[in-house]
């Protein structure tokens, strides 16, 4: 099986170098597609250094949206499954060679990502929302799509400011692809440096998860809203939902509707 390893990336310079060290050392039949949204600070000439190195690394600069690039890098990959990672991260060296283990069928594997920095933003739970039963929300930092899945079910839909990984997983359960967790396919992602950018990261999140209500109507009742309430609160986490509720009330009055 060859894996398209497909990372969107803007200012990612202190970061892409230590992500690409780790993907060259996956043994597996891969390739390699950056999409670089016209970043300022030196990350595609990090890009090509590696690429110099392995022919197998391929650099894209186009201005985009996250869902856009995604949708350039695949556009652009011969794999048989497409595996997308973010720039501020870093792939353990089993993490393809453990997600090869769930590909036997078509359907979307998504491996453990454990949050690296500083101690106020570890250990902050997803809110995770169910379609047919299945998690919809496992974070595209460590998503993989068979081929067949993304044949079938069309590519990133972008509209989407955010949560468009959350609506590909959704159209991938519709579909009768199952989303299969191995905690084995590990990622390292860095959490954010400040409050200010784990606030704005929480307001698009709460954006997107409003474009997923005007996309499929009412989804409260795909929580676990009891499930919330049993974790432990904390300031960094009240935050967090205060951020996001905010993001979701300004994209319901301000935000562009579906066409």
């Amino acid at each position: 099986m060859l894996f398209s390893v497909i990372i969107t990336v803007r200012n990612e310079v202190e970061n892409i170098r230590d992500l690409l060290d780790s993907l060259v050392r996956q043994d597996v039949d891969k390739e390699i597609i950056v999409v670089d949204s016209d970043s300022e600070d030196g990350t595609a000439e990090a890009v090509r250094e590696f690429a110099g190195r392995y022919d197998y690394i391929h650099l894209v600069v186009q201005g985009c949206k996250r869902g856009e690039g995604r949708n350039i890098g695949i556009n652009r990959a011969r794999g048989d499954a497409f595996a997308f990672i973010d720039g501020d991260c870093i792939a353990d060296s089993n993490w393809l060679p453990e997600v090869q283990k769930k590909m036997n069928s078509p359907g979307v594997v998504a491996g453990k990502t454990v949050y690296i920095g500083q101690g106020p933003y570890m250990g902050m739970q997803r809110v995770e929302l169910f379609r047919r039963g299945m998690d919809v929300t496992y974070p595209s930092c460590n998503l993989v799509y068979h081929r067949s899945v993304v044949d079938r079910i069309g590519f990133f839909d972008r509209w989407f400011i955010t949560a468009e990984d959350i609506d590909m997983n959704i159209r991938a359960v519709d579909g009768h692809f199952p989303v299969m967790f191995n905690e084995e396919a590990v990622v390292y992602h860095k959490t954010r440096e400040n409050l200010y950018s784990f606030a704005k990261q929480a307001f698009w999140n709460g954006a997107g998860r409003k474009q997923l209500t005007l996309k499929y109507g009412r989804l409260w009742s795909s929580y676990k809203p009891l499930e919330l309430f049993k974790r432990k609160m904390t300031m960094h986490s009240m935050i967090r939902v205060f951020a996001a509720l905010m993001g979701y009330v300004a994209y319901k009055l301000f935000g562009e509707g579906r066409n």
